[in-house]
């Protein structure tokens, strides 16, 4: 296949692949698509780690960082968030939260260093997001994209010189144009349906309106896209190629948990929801009882990106030690529903291009007729 997003990264698929899991990545770039890794809960340490390995497997193929660039946020006082940055009101409502729900503690012994560890993966603020970057151009990466925010000139200017890609995600058409103006070279639009952090317009409402608001620059879509068929609806409106991240949470590659992987499989399409308790922001998660902490009647406020998140790990580390299949959770879009059953990231790839030359030949058949 022959796109703008194909000949800028040099890939043989317009197909992207955000995922935290390394092996995701180096196994859709090796099967000629794009991944991308995120990077928001990984510090130095983990990146270079991260970067190593892959760089030692994915085969010289194009891949590159996903980081997070939010226009408002919690400034800390120091580098990374600590326990004593979290405040007692949230923290003892979800303690009491999951006792109520016979979710056990976390060993005494071992509370301080198994929270600690878990605190200083979070990387969600500028500052934190330009130390990753700069770690990351010690490696080959190909492409950075930003989410939440927008690049300032002399980042955009750096990657450049380095002959890297920079992307954007957007949710409006006027974030796209913004994008466009600090030098971005790709946009992402994606629509509500998507997992993670979203907007409120739906996809096909968003995509054409980006793509009409940059047009030439080239355009993915995002967001609701796990089938051949919503690859086609995403190139017949206009867009470039499209960015995946819910399906490849099943896959055999997916570093997620057995049982989340299960939860995963069993939801519908309904159960996929906006809440704002895992970052202070609005993400889609799979919908548990830890995601509705906050809806309850008489929750503390939602903290701001990223005390929410750090006010959250210590109930994320209980639960997923208690193996609590009605608590654990993930960011998952829409398209969870048609997430059967794990298959390979190589398989998920095959399958969308067979159901996307299905789709096209149905429709030169209409055509023709």
């Amino acid at each position: 296949m022959k796109t703008k997003a194909t000949e800028l990264l040099g890939i043989e698929v317009p197909i992207f692949a955000f995922s935290h899991c390394r092996d995701v990545v180096i196994e859709v770039s090796r099967a000629g698509g794009c991944g991308v890794l995120g990077v928001a809960y990984h510090n130095a340490e983990q990146l270079r780690e991260e970067l190593n390995w892959i760089e030692s497997h994915i085969e010289g193929k194009p891949y590159g960082i996903d980081i997070l660039l939010p226009g408002k946020y919690q400034k800390l006082e120091s580098h990374t968030i600590t326990r004593a940055d979290i405040p007692s009101l949230q923290r003892d409502y979800l303690r009491d939260y999951l006792d109520s729900g016979g979710i056990p503690r976390l060993p005494e012994e071992q509370h301080d260093e198994l929270l600690d560890r878990a605190l200083a993966t979070i990387q969600m603020t500028p500052e934190q997001s330009r130390e990753l970057v700069e770690i990351a151009l010690e490696y080959n990466i190909k492409m950075v994209v930003n989410a939440l925010g927008v690049p300032d000139r002399e980042m955009v200017e750096r990657l450049h010189a380095r002959g890297i890609v920079v992307g954007a995600m957007v949710g409006k058409p006027e974030h796209a144009i913004r994008q466009r103006e600090a030098g971005v070279d790709i946009v992402i639009a994606q629509g509500a349906e998507a997992g993670g952090h979203t907007g409120t317009l739906t996809s096909m409402i968003l995509w054409p309106e980006v793509v009409d608001a940059v047009a030439p620059m080239p355009v993915l879509a995002a967001g609701g896209i796990g089938t051949g068929r919503q690859v086609a609806a995403a190139l017949a409106l206009g867009c470039d190629g499209v960015w995946c991240g819910s399906i490849w949470l099943t896959t055999t590659e997916s570093e997620l948990l057995p049982i989340v992987k299960q939860r995963l499989v069993e939801a519908k399409s309904e159960e996929a929801v906006q809440r704002r308790s895992r970052t202070g922001k609005p993400v889609r998660l799979l919908k548990s009882k830890l995601t509705e902490a906050f809806e309850q009647a008489g929750a503390p406020p939602i903290l701001p990106m990223p005390l929410q998140t750090a006010t959250m790990m210590e109930s994320n580390l209980r639960v997923e030690r208690a193996g609590a299949k009605d608590w654990v959770y993930s960011p998952v879009g829409q398209i969870v529903g048609q997430m059967k059953s794990e298959t390979s990231c190589r398989e998920v790839i095959y399958n969308l291009l067979d159901e996307f030359v299905d789709a096209k030949e149905r429709m030169d058949g209409l055509v023709n007729s």
